[in-house]
């Protein structure tokens, strides 16, 4: 749960009690929607981490995906420098438009990019899985499982695919892509399981590199 939010700091709209809340995808920055919250569905989203609006035309609270089952799962909150509009950082389960697109600032009939992932936005992505898994604990999942077998036992992984990694390097170069990702994840993994944000690494390396 987001404990570090100040509802109280933020200006509603005297009128209609209500503040425009822009939701962008956690993993990658992209801008998925624009709702509107009052100060109930700003109390419900924090305490359940599931992001809910306020619907002006059905006039009642609605939890993005209740229907449709495609949530968003809150990563962070923040408003702007007037507190008087909400940026809601969050994990998409499934597309967020209702027309089926992941964003609905998109055509439903725009032309599909190419399909070229980018190491930001991958890492993004495979955090909010690992998030998603560390709080269902669905059964069978390699993730939930290593969570569950605690903190020495994600360290004991991290320690043998660093050593993977290096030794493909120097003795099976045509396998340092995939090394390389195992051990990526096991350490988003382990970030998990020490409740660090990957967004602070992302601000240290950022620091390092000025």
């Amino acid at each position: 749960m987001t404990t570090d939010f100040d509802v109280d700091a933020v200006r509603f709209d005297p009128d209609s009690g209500l503040v425009p809340a822009i939701v962008q995808d956690a993993g990658d920055g992209t801008v998925l929607m624009l709702g509107w919250m009052n100060r109930e569905a700003l109390q419900r989203t924090l305490e359940s981490d599931l992001v809910t609006f306020y619907s002006r035309s059905r006039e009642r609270m609605w939890m993005k995906g209740e229907t449709s089952g495609h949530t968003l799962h809150l990563s962070s909150i923040a408003s702007d420098c007037d507190s008087d509009a909400i940026l809601v950082r969050a994990w998409p389960k499934g597309p967020t438009c209702h027309t089926g697109t992941r964003s609905c600032f998109e055509s439903e009939d725009a032309e599909t990019p190419p399909d070229r992932a980018t190491l930001g936005s991958a890492l993004g992505s495979l955090a909010g899985v690992i998030e998603e898994r560390d709080r269902d604990r669905p059964d069978g999942s390699y993730t939930a499982d290593l969570l569950e077998a605690g903190m020495l036992r994600i360290a004991q992984k991290v320690a043998e695919e660093g050593s993977e990694t290096a030794l493909s390097a120097v003795a099976e170069p045509e396998r340092l892509a995939e090394e390389s990702a195992d051990l990526l994840y096991h350490l988003l993994v382990l970030w998990r399981a020490a409740g660090l944000d990957p967004d602070r690494v992302a601000e240290e390396l950022v620091r390092r590199a000025r």
